[in-house]
């Protein structure tokens, strides 16, 4: 993540990941705008790119081939990424409502969220039929269709809904590469049967003749049935029915018809179309808010309207950075027009294409060939990303037009500050970020959040012992919320680790300088994130503290109840020879934050490395103590290496690693492997003195991950060996799905070095 010393003055907020709104980011992360912060909420981290999807579909790209990586992106760019879905707009106080997170506050917001299937028309569609989008539902139900027709021994009948442009090129693709797949395995591949429906009186409607034509007789030379004025009015599991009552056999309905807005827009306040999509000026400006822009097939340009095209979205991009930044400078926005014709390339799945400009057409290989040159030159603009404009170290100044009291904010947060407890967030900003909160209730809290004191006071129940813990760290992370769950979690897991129960927590947070809107929403996000994991833990949250600082940070000081009898606490001390070593999550979340830093990652190992931070050790911790752990520790800065020598040292006892046997997160190998550590990773490799044998595995692609500092790490425990398998089944029920047995405990050896690192 990037640092500004500049306050955060106007939030941009981006709904949605497509073509307009990648290309907004990219001219953000070539020009960024100071003072103004860039949000993306996506669901998906990785957004395809409509030119090449048939390409992907017929087999001649890979995933990564057609897909923008988003978070990659946003990096780039400056910006945060919240991955969650937008189910709503609260334009009054001027929020996204969201999924699965808190509002998150806009001043300017733009929607680029594209067109949503319209199945209501069809009965049984939303629940038989495959809509093309979105995107990634449809390439999960692709992949099972590939697997299917691998797996075949009967044919296949395989129905597409939609006559246009996609629904024929999707068609002939899949056509394709289920034929290739069948051929490959010396099946017949004419045991698949291909049929299109369209309710218009021809396929590509909107095409000149001799377009449609073309496809016409590309369509019977390649078997497909057509069939026009074929209005389907209902899916079934076995097959489909037309208007005209006529029954269709299918094993599979493809939808790429009937393109509308997402329901949630009806509620928004927003002028739509009859279609549900929004109606914009030519400034890209909503016709009902002129805070609100929209771009791509959810918008329609009420002076010019055009067919939903990608080719639209993606010139809409530049004119939409331009005006999004002129609205947040008060300055005026230029209108755009967009062309009345444009070029189309249609493939026939085959590397042959058909070009379609108003009258004109033409088709050939050659033009498969351009086509697939301009595509790769577009998605290259987002692989491979120019170095961002540099400025000076303490940045140009902002054009942000402010007045009143929120210029005198703005003043007040560049300005010399105060140390002490001047350095504190101000009473009221914090009070209201506080106020929405609902800290978990426990009986033992006598003095606690609920009635605000100079401390916190909490009774410690008779026969429990009081543990004790505290960690702290700056963010790494752009999305507060995500990051207060992490925090929330990593300080839990040193409790849960000693086999305890949590009690209270306080927190200790460091907040960058800013309007009084922007530092409260960001406390705000932020301790509502913490709060959905220690409420989860029944740990109450009693009090804290929170000041300004140039970067965000949090940490905790957790409290947890365990029972006086030391036989019920879990040490790192008490490993036995023989015992299996056991670690219930994968590791590498140190070199992954390192590369994504220089945007040396996919989206998707991120993904993976957060969704495995933000998971409890809490119920790990309960199954590793009834399996009968004799030493267990949670793994954090010190890495593998590290936290295993703290074990066996107390414990008098040496242990082996099993290098291959060790749980990974996707990526982290790639990373390491391309020289990208964590910065505390050198002073962990200085332990490498307690390794027997550095010499023999010390070129293993998993070497450096044993010196990876983890954050929110799983647990390590050693358990008796003839429990170990049923403790990894239970584990892995639970949700624990990498948890694996990694080595073994052994008495101590004559040697100095008490770790075995074998291949």
């Amino acid at each position: 993540m990037q640092h500004s010393s500049q306050p955060v003055l106007r939030d941009i907020v981006l709904v949605g990941g497509g073509h307009s709104h990648v290309g907004v980011l990219r001219r953000f992360g070539m020009k960024p705008a100071p003072g103004v912060r860039l949000t993306l909420i996506c669901r998906d981290t990785h957004t395809p790119y409509s030119g090449m999807l048939p390409g992907y579909v017929a087999g001649h790209y890979g995933y990564d081939d057609v897909h923008i990586d988003l978070r990659r992106l946003a990096e780039f760019a400056g910006a945060r990424f919240l991955s969650s879905e937008a189910v709503g707009l609260d334009r009054q106080a001027g929020q996204v409502l969201c999924s699965d997170r808190p509002p998150v506050p806009y001043d300017r917001l733009s929607i680029n969220i594209g067109s949503t299937p319209q199945l209501a028309g069809a009965s049984g569609a939303s629940d038989h039929a495959v809509a093309v989008k979105p995107i990634h539902r449809f390439n999960h139900r692709w992949l099972a269709l590939l697997e299917r027709v691998r797996s075949a021994t009967n044919g296949l009948r395989i129905a597409v809904v939609g006559g246009g442009a996609g629904g024929v090129e999707l068609l002939l693709a899949m056509q394709y590469r289920l034929r290739s797949e069948m051929q490959a395995r010396g099946q017949n591949p004419d045991r698949l049967q291909f049929a299109l429906f369209t309710r218009g009186q021809s396929v590509l409607p909107t095409h000149a003749a001799n377009v449609r034509q073309r496809f016409a007789r590309v369509l019977a030379e390649r078997g497909v049935a057509v069939h026009c004025n074929a209005e389907v009015t209902a899916v079934e599991a076995s097959g489909l029915q037309t208007r005209d009552g006529q029954q269709y056999p299918a094993d599979e309905v493809v939808w790429v018809t009937r393109a509308g807005g997402a329901p949630w827009l009806r509620d928004t306040g927003l002028a739509l179309d009859d279609n549900g999509f929004i109606q914009v000026t030519d400034t890209l400006q909503t016709v009902t808010d002129p805070a609100v822009f929209a771009a791509g097939d959810i918008a329609t340009m009420i002076n010019h309207p055009r067919e939903k095209a990608g080719v639209f979205a993606v010139r809409q991009g530049p004119p939409l950075a331009r005006n999004l930044r002129f609205s947040v400078e008060d300055r005026e926005p230029r209108p755009y027009r967009p062309q009345r014709r444009w070029l189309a390339l249609i493939s026939t799945g085959d590397r042959y294409a058909v070009a379609s400009r108003g009258a004109l057409g033409a088709e050939g290989r050659a033009l498969w060939h351009w086509k697939d040159w301009i595509d790769r030159r577009f998605m290259a603009r987002f692989s491979d990303l120019p170095p961002m404009e540099e400025s000076e170290s303490s940045g140009p100044r902002s054009r942000v037009a402010l007045e009143g009291e929120e210029a005198r904010q703005a003043l007040s947060a560049v300005a010399m500050r105060c140390g002490g407890c001047g350095a504190k967030v101000g009473a009221s900003t914090l009070s209201r970020a506080l106020g929405a909160l609902q800290p978990v209730e426990r009986d033992d809290v006598l003095i606690g959040l609920h009635a605000p004191d100079d401390a916190a006071v909490v009774r410690i129940p008779p026969g429990k012992a009081l543990v004790h813990t505290v960690d702290f760290f700056r963010a790494f992370v752009d999305d507060p919320y995500i990051f207060g769950q992490i925090a929330a979690n990593h300080a839990l897991g040193d409790i849960f680790a000693m086999g305890a129960e949590a009690q209270t927590a306080t927190a200790v947070a460091t907040v960058p300088q800013g309007l009084e809107a922007k530092v409260e929403d960001t406390v705000y996000q932020m301790m509502a994130g913490a709060l959905e994991i220690l409420n989860d833990a029944d740990c109450a949250l009693v009090g804290g503290h929170t000041g300004e600082g140039q970067e965000l940070a949090l940490g905790f000081a957790v409290n947890g109840l365990i029972d006086d009898r030391a036989e019920d606490i879990m040490r790192k001390s008490g490993m036995q020879p023989g015992d299996a070593l056991v670690l219930t999550k994968p590791i590498g979340t140190g070199t992954l934050f390192a590369a994504h830093a220089r945007l040396a990652t996919r989206g998707r190992w991120i993904d993976g490395a957060l969704q495995s931070m933000r998971q409890s050790n809490r119920q790990a911790a309960g199954c590793l103590h009834q399996q009968g752990a004799t030493a267990c520790t949670d793994l954090t800065g010190f890495g593998l290496l590290g936290h295993l020598v703290e074990m066996t040292r107390p414990s008098g006892v040496d242990a082996t690693l099993e290098l291959s046997s060790l749980p990974v997160l996707d990526g982290a190998e790639e990373t390491v492997a391309a020289g990208i550590l964590s910065s505390l990773q050198p002073a962990n490799v200085r332990l490498r003195r307690a390794i027997r044998n550095p010499g023999a595995v010390k070129d293993h692609p998993r070497y450096p991950l044993v010196f990876d500092p983890q954050t929110a790490g799983g647990l390590l425990a050693s358990i008796p060996a003839d429990r170990a398998d049923a403790c990894v089944r239970e584990l892995r029920s639970l949700g624990y799905p990498h948890t694996a047995v990694i080595g073994q405990v052994s008495a101590q050896g004559e040697g100095l070095e008490p770790i075995q690192l074998n291949p």
